[in-house]
């Protein structure tokens, strides 16, 4: 089985079976010195570090706004989900967002301490006016603020 590792994996004693790959991205976001040794133990074992293909980020870009989560991934998480696309991998991971494109996707996740996401469907709405809109950020027709929520 091939894995998918984010950033929250590293902080975990968990082993891997199989093939396991990450991002640069995620490597960048090791802050912690145990995720630090954490992920230079696995690397020295046969983890690899690559980035996602453009294609693919395409497909993540637009899973995430059918999903409606395209305002809470972060380009590390975009990268990620790319990744265990291109690689038909099981991606693994704690972040909700990250695993509701990834069923969106036909991406098989595993938690880390979490229990699993179920695939939810976000709607954005105006906190003034109550008009609804595709994306989080400032109401176009009366200046509020944006929510998410559950559809």
């Amino acid at each position: 089985m091939t894995l998918v590792l984010d950033a929250s994996f590293f902080f975990s004693e968990i082993p891997v079976e199989g093939a396991a790959w990450t991002t640069p991205s995620v490597v960048g976001e090791l802050g912690d010195l145990h995720a630090k040794c954490r992920f230079a133990a696995l690397a020295a074992t046969g983890l690899r570090v690559r980035e996602p293909r453009g294609e693919d980020l395409a497909r993540v870009r637009e899973a995430a706004l059918l999903t409606g989560d395209a305002g809470v991934l972060s380009a590390t998480d975009q990268d990620i989900l790319a990744l265990a696309l291109e690689l038909e991998a099981v991606l693994v991971t704690d972040d909700f967002a990250i695993q509701n494109v990834a069923h969106r996707l036909g991406i098989t996740t595993r938690s880390i301490r979490q229990r699993p996401a179920r695939a939810i469907k976000w709607r954005y709405r105006c906190s003034g006016c109550g008009r609804y809109w595709r994306e989080p950020g400032d109401c176009p027709v009366c200046g509020a603020p944006i929510k998410r929520k559950l559809k």
